[in-house]
């Protein structure tokens, strides 16, 4: 089946949000090293940002490098920020092409300082596109989003700029590095791993989750069309009964 055509526009997810998990395990059934695995999943990211420039994704966000990934062997984590600013300074086209912007969440400050220059030197190129919005999500991890946000509102009421009784949802989500972009619908992890990892914990409260078996580097557009297309077969009740929708 070819998923694309069957895709209803009027119903697309908002937001999707990628777990890209499997470039190590695709490259050891390779017999390869695990960097050439996350240099051939860097080609899956080009698909998936076309594929969704080319339906009208409003928001894609990748899970680009956790807080916990500094904990890997150190040439890993190497060769993951030479890969950061090799495929930044190579997609500036693609984005500019389809009228993209680039934006960054997680403890930037923690990036190499070649990667992080890189990164905000694309931020600002791209600042104005309008079509879609990618958020790579850096050095991020969910649950200290959660504590940066809870301090900084704290800080807030301490000094009396915030009253505890105004405290909201909104407040929080405010106080978020995901400020400016809406809840997450459609999550996608590959690899058949089933766990969302500390990503975007507040954020995908209501997302539908899609699970694949592919590995990264081996997904492609039409593995993204599917799942669209599965998310669109779906009922989001948001507490609801069918009857009420």
């Amino acid at each position: 089946m070819e998923y694309k055509s069957h895709i209803n526009k009027e119903k697309l997810p908002q937001h999707i949000a990628i777990i890209m998990d499997g470039n190590g395990r695709w490259a050891k059934k390779q017999g390869l090293l695990r960097s050439v695995g996350h240099e051939k999943g860097t080609k899956s990211v080009r698909e998936v940002v076309e594929g969704c420039a080319e339906i009208g994704i409003k928001n894609l966000t990748l899970y680009a490098f956790s807080t916990e990934n500094w904990n890997r062997p150190k040439l890993e984590v190497k060769t993951l920020m030479r890969l950061l600013v090799s495929s930044l300074k190579k997609e500036i086209k693609t984005l500019q092409d389809n009228d993209i912007s680039l934006n960054a969440v997680g403890c930037l400050n923690n990036l190499p300082s070649k990667a992080k220059k890189e990164l905000e030197e694309v931020i600002e190129k791209t600042a104005h596109n309008k079509h879609m919005t990618l958020t790579l999500a850096l050095s991020y991890g969910s649950r200290e989003e959660l504590v940066n946000a809870v301090k900084n509102i704290s800080e807030e009421v301490k000094n009396n700029q915030l009253n505890i009784s105004e405290i909201s949802e909104e407040t929080i989500n405010t106080h978020l590095y995901t400020k400016n972009l809406p809840d997450v619908d459609l999550m996608i992890r590959t690899s058949g791993e089933q766990r969302i990892s500390n990503f975007l914990l507040w954020q995908m409260a209501y997302a539908e989750f899609y699970f694949t078996p592919v590995l990264w580097p081996d997904f492609s557009k039409e593995d993204l069309f599917e799942a669209i297309f599965k998310y669109q077969k779906r009922e989001r009740r948001f507490g609801k009964t069918s009857e009420q929708l």
